[in-house]
């Protein structure tokens, strides 16, 4: 279990990186108004479902997700907020990239773009900072 929670924690920085590369990525392409698609979307989308595999493991194997102590404020955290906006932004990521595909021009890359920052607000939100007392790290 140590070794799916390192990687996890590792692996929000590879997700975190491709998500804002993959948000510049698209607002470079629709103000240019590029036609041709970008694998990064693609390598984004990948790496965030790679996190929820991982995540969805940990969810049901740590004994931080508890219902019967959910008053508190780390069980419920990660019993319910973590896993319920994570997932909200893994459905944006999702839909976005879906979405893009059936357009052409720069409406493809404008709906990356939107898809994809709201996804990465809802992520820098949900994710159990050090700074937060949660009882994690930084890796």
């Amino acid at each position: 279990m140590n070794i799916l929670l390192h990687a996890h924690s590792g692996l929000r920085y590879v997700v975190l990186g491709l998500l804002i590369a993959a948000i510049f990525t698209a607002y470079s392409k629709w103000q240019q108004g590029s036609q041709e698609d970008s694998k990064l979307y693609l390598f984004t989308l990948i790496a965030t479902h790679t996190q929820l595999l991982i995540g969805l493991v940990l969810y049901f194997m740590s004994p931080k997700v508890n219902f019967d102590l959910i008053s508190e404020k780390v069980f419920r955290f990660f019993s319910i907020e973590h896993v319920f906006m994570m997932l909200i932004a893994i459905v944006l990521i999702t839909v976005g990239r879906v979405r893009s595909k059936k357009l052409s021009g720069a409406d493809k890359h404008r709906t990356v773009l939107y898809f994809y920052a709201l996804a990465l607000i809802i992520i820098l939100v949900a994710i159990p900072w050090p700074f937060r007392n949660l009882g994690s790290g930084w890796f």
